[in-house]
C-alpha cells in the first residue's frame, strides 16, 4: 500500500483540514464506507474503540475489524479497518486509506509515525488525510498532488474568562494535565456539584467508555480530563476549562502550544450549538493574543515534521543504527529525536552478547528492534523499561523462540486481582495492556488466541471495577441524578406515604410532619441542598394548603406537650418560643417551606391557641393581670398583685409583710376574690399551683427546670429562677425546693402540736410531710424557728417563731429598686428625740 507504481491511475489524495468541530472524522468514516473496503488510522486506542462501535451498528461485526497495540479484532472477511496509527496494517491493500489528526507529524513522540503516513500510506482509490488548518503549507509542500479542503466550524467558540470551579456552567469538560489534578479536580466537583466523570488516556476503552455514558447521559453534567479530550473524542461539551496551562511532556514542565489550547478548546460546542472555553481554579488568564487566536481558529503553521526513516537496513546491528540516524534529503521534514524505541536499541546494542546474537543471526536483529517498539503503557522509567525488553529478546532468540508459558502465566497471575483503589487498578490495567501487546503478537506466544482471551477478560473485568471505583469516589450519584430531574421537569412525580415519608421521581427526600418537612440527611451540602429543591417543589404546594387549613381549625384541634410542642391534629406544627412572658406566650411555626403569608397566618393562630391555653389554665394569674390593667386594684393591693404576678404566682411573704400588715379587711377580700391567698410561709394563688395549671406554666416556659412536684428535694446548681420554680408550684427554702401547699401543711401541723413556750413537730407530722428531722430543722430554721430551751436527748424540740415578733417591732426595709420604697418612706415612724443627758452633782458644780 505504498506510493509505488501500480500501472492503475493514481489515488485520489485529499487532504481535509480545518478545526475541531467541523465533521472531518464524520466525513471520513462517509467516505470509507462508500468503498468497498477501508482502513482509518486514528491518534488513540480510546477514539478508534470508538469509531470501532459506531460502524459496527452501521456494517456489523463481521465487515469491521480494530487493529491496535493492545486488542486485534479481525473477523476472516473484514471489509473495514479501524487501527491506531501505529498499528495500521500497511501491507494490506484497501480501496480507501484515511488517518486522522495528521497535524501530528509535528509531534516529537509520535511524530515521524504520523510522517510515515502522510508520506507512504495510500488506498488503492482514495487516500484522506485529516487535520488543524495549519497543516496546509506542509501538505502542499510534501503532496504537491493533493487536493486541500478547507472546512469551517459549523458553531462560534468564545471565550468566557475566570470562573470558580462552584460557578462552572452544566455540561462543562474541566482540563488538567496529571492524574492527581484530574482526581483533586473530580472530588471537589463531587463535593460541590453532585459528581464528574473522569477521562484519561490511561484509561481502558471500556472504563473512559461507561465514564463518558454517565457524562452523555445527564447523570453528571462534568467531565475531568486530560488532554486526551483533545483527540476527537465527541461529547456534548458546551464549556471547556482549563486548570492549568502547563503540562509535563516526558521530559520537561511547559507551557501549552497555541495549536494545542485550540484543540482542547475546540470541543466546546456540539454541531451548530455554540461553545466557550476559560479558565478555572488557580489557572491564570489566558492572554488575549492567544484568546484571539483560538476564537478565529488561526495558529502559525506547521513548518517541518518530525522524519525517521523508514527503511531500516538490518542486515547489521550498527547498519540498524546508522540507518535511524540517517537524516531527511527532503525540505519540509527533521529527524526526530530519538523515540522510546530508539533509546532502548541503543542501551541494549552496548550489550555484548547481543552484539554476538545478532551478528550470528539476522532473525534476532530483527527480533531485537520487535521487542524495542513495546510500548511503555506502564509509565516506567527507561532502565527497566530496557530490562523488560532485553527478557522478551532472550526469551524470542533462544530456546524454542517463543515465550515461555510459565513467564507469560506468572505475569497473568500477578495481574488476575480486582481488589485495591483506584492508583492501584489503574497501575494493574497499564500491565494488563503490556501484557495484551505481547498476546497480540502470534509470533511471540506459544498459544496467542488463549493469552488474547484471558487478558480482553481480565481488563475488561479491571475496567468494570476501576469504572465502579471512579463512580463511588467522584459521583453522589443519588444527588446528581435529582438535580438532573430537579432541572429538567417542570413537574415532579411526588408522593406523601401515609407514614409522611416524602418521595421524588422514586427517591426517598424526606418526611412531612404536619406542616413541617424534615429532608432526608444528605451526604454533603450538595445533597442537602438538592433535597431542599425537591421539597420546595414536591411538597410546598401541599404544607400551603395544610398551611391554610391549620389557620382556620378551632382551638380543639391543638394540644399542648409538656415539652412545649404545639400538636396539631396529633402532629407537631409549632413550639413555644423561649424567653416570653408567661401570660403572653408566643408560638414558633415549624418548617420552612410555604408562602410567607400564609405561615405568618398559621404562626398567628397557634399564638391565639396558647392565650386560650392561659386563659383556661391559668384563670387566677390571668384575672390579676386583668385586674392591674382594667384599674381594679389600688394602693397596696395594686403593688402586691403586681410582685405576685411577675413571680409567677408564688411568693415568699416575709418580703410584703409590712404591706400585708396594713391591709384593710376590704382590700384582703378583693385580694381573695381575685383567686390570691395569704397563707403563713407564701402569699400564692392556689389555682396556679394546681396541676393542670403547673402543667401549662411549665410547657409555657419548655426551657425552665424541671423538678419534683410534690416531695422536698435538694436545690440544684445552679439554683432555678423564681419564676421556674413558681412554675412548678415550689419554693426554695434552705438550699431545698419544697412544694407552697407543704410549708402550708407544715404551718397547720405546728398549730395543732402547740405546747408551754412553742410548737413540736412530732414524729407523725414528719411521717406526713415525708421529711427526715434533719431536713426539718433546716426548714424550720430557714422559715425564723429556732429552739425555745435546750432540747433533751429523749424529748422533741420545741421551736418558737422569732421573725414574728422581729417583724412587728422592725419593719422591714424595702429595696431601694422596689416601687414600695416611696411607700415606705411615708410609713415610717418619725426619728425619736433623745433627752439630754442630765448631770451630775459634782459636775454641775465644776461647771460653776
Amino acid at each position: 500500500m505504498s506510493d509505488r507504481s501500480t500501472g492503475l491511475a493514481p489515488s485520489k489524495l485529499t487532504a481535509v483540514l480545518g478545526p475541531t468541530n467541523t465533521g472531518k472524522t464524520h466525513l471520513a468514516v462517509e467516505r470509507m464506507l462508500a468503498h468497498a473496503s477501508g482502513m482509518i488510522g486514528l491518534p488513540l486506542r480510546l477514539l478508534a474503540r470508538e469509531i470501532y462501535d459506531r460502524i459496527v451498528k452501521l456494517r456489523g461485526k463481521a465487515s469491521v475489524a480494530l487493529i491496535t497495540g493492545e486488542e486485534k479484532i479481525v473477523p476472516a472477511r473484514a471489509a473495514y479497518f479501524v487501527c491506531t496509527v501505529e498499528a495500521m496494517p500497511l501491507a494490506r491493500e484497501v480501496e480507501f486509506l484515511a488517518v486522522d489528526e495528521i497535524q501530528l507529524c509535528a509531534d516529537p513522540e509520535r511524530g515521524h509515525i504520523f510522517t510515515h503516513r502522510l508520506l507512504h500510506a495510500r488506498g488503492k482509490f482514495e487516500t484522506m488525510f485529516l487535520g488543524a488548518g495549519t497543516m496546509a503549507p506542509l501538505v502542499r509542500r510534501l503532496l504537491p498532488d493533493a487536493e486541500i479542503i478547507g472546512r469551517e466550524r459549523f458553531s462560534n467558540l468564545s471565550y468566557a474568562g475566570s470562573k470558580k470551579l462552584t460557578r462552572l456552567p452544566r455540561r462543562t469538560a474541566i482540563v488538567a494535565f496529571s492524574t492527581d489534578a484530574v482526581y483533586a479536580i473530580a472530588e471537589l466537583i463531587r463535593r460541590q456539584r453532585g459528581g464528574a466523570a473522569v477521562v484519561m488516556g490511561s484509561l481502558s476503552p471500556r472504563t473512559r467508555n461507561a465514564q463518558v455514558a454517565l457524562y452523555q447521559s445527564g447523570e453528571v453534567d462534568f467531565l475531568v480530563a486530560t488532554d486526551a479530550i483533545g483527540m476527537g473524542l465527541n461529547m456534548d461539551v458546551d464549556h471547556v476549562a482549563f486548570a492549568g496551562l502547563r503540562k509535563f511532556d516526558g521530559k520537561r514542565t511547559r507551557w501549552l502550544y497555541p495549536q494545542e489550547v485550540g484543540q482542547i478548546a475546540g470541543r466546546a460546542g456540539r454541531y451548530t450549538r455554540d461553545g466557550s472555553f476559560g479558565v478555572t481554579g488557580d489557572c491564570e488568564e489566558i492572554d488575549e493574543d492567544l484568546v484571539a487566536a483560538v476564537e478565529s481558529h488561526t495558529f502559525e503553521p506547521i513548518t517541518a515534521a518530525e522524519w525517521r526513516n523508514g527503511r531500516l537496513d538490518f542486515g547489521s546491528l550498527p547498519g540498524l543504527l546508522r540507518s535511524l540516524a540517517e537524516t531527511p534529503q527532503r525540505g519540509g521534514l527533521k529527524l526526530s529525536d530519538e523515540a522510546l524505541d530508539e533509546r532502548t536499541l541503543r542501551a541494549l546494542a552496548q550489550q555484548e552478547d547481543v552484539i554476538k546474537r545478532c551478528k550470528a543471526d539476522r532473525s534476532a536483529l530483527i527480533r531485537l528492534w520487535d521487542v524495542c517498539q513495546t510500548p511503555d503503557f506502564r509509565k516506567t522509567t527507561d532502565d527497566d523499561h530496557q530490562r523488560m525488553a532485553r527478557t522478551l529478546f532472550d526469551d524470542l532468540t533462544t530456546g524454542r523462540k517463543r515465550l515461555p508459558e510459565d513467564w507469560v502465566n506468572s505475569q497473568f497471575k500477578a495481574l488476575d486481582r480486582v481488589d485495591g483503589e483506584i492508583d492501584s487498578l489503574a497501575a494493574r490495567l497499564s500491565g494488563v495492556r503490556t501484557l495484551s501487546y505481547i498476546a497480540n503478537r502470534p509470533d511471540w506466544v506459544a498459544n496467542p488466541a488463549h493469552w488474547q482471551g484471558l487478558t480482553r477478560q481480565l481488563e475488561d473485568r479491571i475496567s468494570d471495577t476501576l469504572h465502579e471505583k471512579l463512580m463511588a469516589r467522584f459521583i453522589d450519584r443519588r444527588t446528581s441524578v435529582l438535580l438532573k430531574q430537579l432541572g429538567e421537569r417542570e413537574t415532579l412525580y411526588a408522593g406523601v406515604g401515609q407514614d409522611g415519608e416524602v418521595t421524588v421521581e422514586g427517591h426517598v427526600v424526606g418526611h412531612l410532619s404536619g406542616v413541617a418537612f424534615t429532608p432526608a440527611k444528605g451526604a454533603s451540602p450538595l445533597e442537602e441542598k438538592a433535597l431542599r429543591n425537591a421539597a420546595q417543589r414536591a411538597v410546598g404546594p401541599e404544607i400551603a394548603r395544610r398551611l391554610g387549613v391549620l389557620a382556620s381549625e378551632a382551638d380543639d384541634a391543638f394540644a399542648l406537650t409538656p415539652d412545649g410542642a404545639i400538636l396539631w391534629r396529633g402532629e407537631i406544627a409549632g413550639t413555644v418560643r423561649r424567653d416570653q412572658p408567661l401570660l403572653s406566650p408566643r408560638a414558633r411555626l415549624l418548617g420552612e417551606l410555604g408562602p410567607a403569608a400564609v405561615r405568618e397566618r398559621a404562626e398567628r393562630r397557634l399564638d391565639a391557641f396558647l392565650a386560650g391555653e392561659v386563659d383556661r389554665r391559668l384563670a387566677p394569674l390571668r384575672g390579676l393581670e386583668r385586674a392591674l390593667a382594667g384599674g381594679a386594684l389600688r394602693g397596696l393591693p395594686r403593688g402586691i398583685a403586681h410582685r405576685l404576678l411577675e413571680a409567677g404566682g408564688v411568693l415568699d411573704k416575709r418580703p410584703v409583710d409590712p404591706e400585708l400588715k396594713a391591709l384593710s379587711q376590704g382590700e384582703r377580700r378583693t385580694l381573695k376574690s381575685l383567686g390570691v391567698r395569704i397563707g403563713a410561709f407564701s402569699l400564692y394563688c392556689p389555682g396556679a399551683i394546681k396541676a393542670e395549671a403547673i402543667a401549662c406554666a411549665r410547657a409555657l416556659n419548655p426551657t425552665g427546670w424541671r423538678g419534683a412536684l410534690t416531695t422536698l428535694e435538694p436545690l440544684p446548681s445552679p439554683a432555678p429562677s423564681e419564676r421556674e420554680l413558681s412554675a412548678s408550684g415550689l419554693r426554695a427554702v434552705a438550699g431545698f425546693t419544697i412544694p407552697v401547699e407543704a410549708l402550708e401543711t407544715l404551718d397547720g401541723l405546728l398549730r395543732a402540736n402547740q405546747q408551754p413556750g412553742g410548737v413540736v413537730l412530732t414524729e407523725a407530722a414528719l411521717e406526713t410531710l415525708g421529711w427526715t428531722a434533719k431536713q426539718a430543722s433546716a426548714v424550720l430554721r430557714a422559715l425564723d424557728y429556732t429552739p425555745a430551751i435546750r432540747a433533751k436527748p429523749d424529748q422533741p424540740i420545741v421551736w418558737k417563731r422569732r421573725g414574728a415578733a422581729r417583724l412587728e417591732d422592725k419593719p422591714v426595709k424595702a429595696r431601694p429598686d422596689s416601687p414600695f420604697a416611696a411607700l415606705a418612706k411615708l410609713t415610717e415612724p418619725p426619728p425619736r428625740r433623745k433627752k439630754p443627758r442630765r448631770r451630775k452633782p459634782a459636775a454641775r458644780k465644776a461647771a460653776s
